[in-house]
């Protein structure tokens, strides 16, 4: 049985996971709307990996007898100053997930809920790798500055990107 705060906490989170797959939408959208679709290209991978993670949430909350409980969400920022200010924004974006999942790994500590807490210890190592990848992004793009080939270049580098599920049991 799932206790009650953590069941709370995880549709908290589950509900955090899809605004950022509809944030990460719409930053594929105005990446879109520069043609600089290799960018939107990475955001959309972005956004199905972000629904993925929603979808273990409810999963686990599921699996463990409680009751997922959809939440209203806010709407996404829509525009931005440049490609490196949307860069800076995802990168403090990941960092606020991995906040979240701290909050929660501790949570399930407290609570002595120990299926919740090795369930969310792969969402501890994804972050690592979710903000190691804006970051990496964001570095390419603090080093090319505003000089055109440079972000047509990084551009084509982001088209490259696909989303590949984890297998399955992760």
């Amino acid at each position: 049985m799932l206790p009650p705060k953590i069941e709370e906490a995880l549709n908290s989170q589950l509900n955090a996971e899809l605004f950022s797959a509809y944030l990460y939408m719409s930053m594929a959208a105005y990446f879109e709307s520069l043609n600089l679709t290799g960018f939107g290209n990475w955001m959309k991978v972005q956004t199905q990996e972000e629904l993925f993670h929603a979808q273990k949430f409810f999963d686990h909350i599921n699996a463990r007898g409680g009751r997922v409980i959809m939440q209203a969400m806010e709407k996404p920022e829509t525009d931005w100053e440049s490609t490196l200010a949307v860069f800076e924004f995802t990168y403090k974006h990941e960092q606020k997930v991995t906040s979240l999942i701290n909050d929660l790994v501790e949570l399930a500590r407290t609570e002595k809920d120990n299926a919740t807490y090795n369930f969310l210890q792969w969402f501890v190592s994804e972050q690592v790798e979710e903000e190691a990848s804006a970051d990496a992004v964001l570095q390419k793009l603090k080093l090319v500055g505003d000089f055109g080939p440079g972000i047509f270049m990084i551009d084509q580098e982001m088209g490259q990107r696909v989303f590949t599920p984890p297998t399955a049991g992760v």
